[in-house]
């Protein structure tokens, strides 16, 4: 293998990377890639627990839902094209580049997508982010042959024809944009599934399986920071240290225990097809925005404690315990339940309901939660010490 410089050029031909490829890791651009997103992501996550303390929920929810869709779709379509196509030059790395200024794009505009529904801001963002893949598809097909080349053609109009129906949307009544919405949702989701029917684009598996890490640790980094800004803001104007200290100790608790979780197991052994990796791709959209809003719920859980919210006591939890609980069980479902066996099979669906049960404890049910993550990551490892023993 070369190292990045020696592959360098100004100008290469796109032409697919070895699936194979030994030692394969994230470039210095996939990771400055992620870390922009990151500003969208800490957008919606404020925005949410704004909409959230406020008793918005019919803002909140949608609001919250939309936007990381968007953020997301678009973070998965270039991280799967850079594990088959990136040939790091020139062009790619500009293409990157304008992507990167879409994001920045539709972060700015997401205050006024929960504020008064307005679209027009998110929507510029996204093709700008989305037509500079088309070209990337369309550089690629140029550089392929035979079911390759079909396949990145399919992608570059699949995700053409897409936008055009994001641009008609703004012109739709505010009431009719939920459902039609829902409906670029599936067309959105579709492509991929057309494209790869008949030939599977070049993604290296370990890759991938370290590119969707990594962009967890960076979610969960944003939940962090989020709620230590609202406990050190709280401190700093209300003095509420016997009310704060409970949510700050559960708050990390969660975010340990869901990064004990979900690097417990290896992805990458069940990424060998398309057929296994879209569902488990797919399926980290609710891991990445569960895991972001767990964020959210603490700011809201430190605002009620200080009495700026006019949520219940239960309200206020659910606010970090829904989340919590979404994130255990999906990580479950998605990779955790292929490598466990025998009892520890049930850790993570049990520890997801006793989650969503802590919400029943009011003021408590933030420690509660948190502790409640630390057991399961306990018996969890325990179980699966126990196994590899007897093994």
């Amino acid at each position: 293998m070369t190292s990045a410089p020696d592959r360098y050029r100004p100008v290469r031909r796109m032409l697919a990377r070895d699936q194979g490829e030994s030692h394969r890791v994230s470039t210095p651009l996939e990771l400055f890639f992620d870390l922009c997103f990151v500003v969208a992501i800490a957008q919606a996550g404020r925005e949410l627990a704004h909409a959230l303390a406020a008793g918005h929920f019919s803002v909140a929810v949608p609001g919250y839902l939309m936007a990381f869709f968007a953020i997301w779709w678009a973070w998965m379509n270039f991280t799967w094209f850079a594990s088959a196509y990136d040939v790091d030059d020139v062009p790619y790395r500009l293409t990157t580049l304008v992507q990167i200024t879409g994001v920045l794009v539709l972060a700015a505009g997401v205050p006024r997508l929960f504020g008064d529904q307005n679209l027009d801001l998110v929507v510029a963002g996204y093709l700008l982010m989305r037509l500079a893949m088309v070209t990337q598809w369309l550089r690629a097909a140029r550089g392929e042959s035979g079911p390759a080349r079909t396949a990145a053609l399919h992608y570059a109009v699949g995700i053409t024809l897409v936008q055009a129906f994001w641009v008609v949307l703004l012109f739709v009544p505010h009431g009719a944009r939920a459902p039609l919405f829902a409906v670029g949702v599936l067309a959105e989701l579709a492509v991929p599934v057309r494209a790869e029917m008949h030939n599977r684009t070049p993604w290296h598996r370990r890759h991938i399986a370290e590119r969707y890490g990594l962009f967890t640790i960076i979610v969960l980094g944003e939940t962090v920071a989020a709620a230590t800004v609202a406990i050190q803001t709280a401190l700093d104007e209300h003095k509420a240290v016997a009310e704060l200290l409970p949510i700050a100790g559960g708050g990390l608790l969660i975010c340990f225990g869901a990064w004990w979780i979900y690097f417990a197991d290896d992805a990458h052994p069940y990424l060998n097809s398309a057929r296994q990796a879209l569902p488990w791709g797919y399926g980290h959209f609710a891991v990445f925005a569960s895991a972001a809003a767990v964020g959210a719920g603490l700011v809201v859980a430190v605002e009620h404690a200080v009495g700026t919210t006019h949520l219940t006591d239960r309200a206020a939890t659910a606010a970090v315990t829904v989340p919590t609980a979404l994130f255990l069980f999906t990580v479950w479902a998605l990779h955790s339940r292929r490598h466990q066996r025998g009892a520890a099979q049930a850790v993570l669906p049990l520890a997801a309901l006793s989650v969503l049960a802590a919400t029943l404890a009011g003021d408590a049910g933030v420690p509660l939660a948190g502790a409640l993550v630390a057991v399961a990551v306990a018996i969890g490892t325990a179980l699966s010490a126990q196994t590899e023993r007897r093994s």
